[in-house]
């Protein structure tokens, strides 16, 4: 089947098979390894995207369910060769270990911080209760998300 989506800001067409999950599509068809596959059973968030604004899991969509969709992968959030403020956050306060989760934890708290730049640390570990840091980093993570939203609203 051909799919056309837009991938962080660029058009892509590609015939695919219809079983190819999106997750594949990005890794493989258009070589953007940033969503990772780490459970294959959507428990692990290492694969989230957005995809029309919203934070998604891509190993839980086809790559023909996005036909014509607008992704952003972690490769696209940077900007002019600077990081996106939540990226910078989880550099500063040591949000990531062996990185293996970042990306996904990273896409799903832009989504998640969204319009709360004071979110508090409950809302946070809620809110990310369906991403899995395995080497259990999760309070550098949660400075870092809080960090990233007041960065992303404009505040220091």
């Amino acid at each position: 089947m051909k799919v056309s989506m837009i991938v962080n800001g660029k058009a892509y067409e590609r015939d695919v098979e219809p079983r190819m999950l999106l997750v594949h599509f990005l890794r493989d068809e258009l070589g953007l390894t940033g969503a990772n596959v780490g459970c294959d059973t959507s428990q692990c968030g290492s694969c989230t995207i957005h995809m029309n604004g919203t934070a998604v899991k891509s190993c839980t969509v086809l790559a023909v369910q996005a036909d014509g969709d607008t992704i952003t992968t972690i490769e696209g959030l940077a900007q002019n060769g600077s990081l996106h403020p939540m990226q910078q956050a989880f550099w500063d306060k040591h949000g990531l270990q062996c990185g293996f989760c970042t990306p996904g934890m990273i896409m799903a708290s832009t989504k998640l911080v969204e319009g709360n730049p004071h979110i508090t640390d409950e809302e946070i570990r809620h809110g990310l209760e369906g991403n899995i840091c395995r080497c259990t980093g999760y309070e550098n993570i949660v400075r870092a998300v809080k960090a990233g939203a007041q960065a992303m609203a404009g505040g220091n």
